[in-house]
């Protein structure tokens, strides 16, 4: 089963947003955002800005 978590983890004063596709790959973004509400939104903005992954779930079999 194909999943994508979102989270937020402690850097600097603030928090990290990470995407964590099922395979392991893992993207997080370089800013650091006050509040792990922000940092889970700004990993959902990247998600939808990167289609390709999203569209990969469709795909037969696919394990991003």
């Amino acid at each position: 089963m194909s999943s994508v978590t979102l989270s937020a983890t402690p850097k600097g004063n603030g928090f990290q947003a990470t995407i964590t596709y099922a395979n392991g790959v893992g993207i997080s973004s370089a800013e650091s955002y006050p509040t792990k509400a922000e940092a889970i939104s700004a990993a959902a903005m990247k998600l939808l800005d990167m289609p390709e992954r999203l569209e990969a779930f469709d795909a037969a079999g696919a394990d991003i």
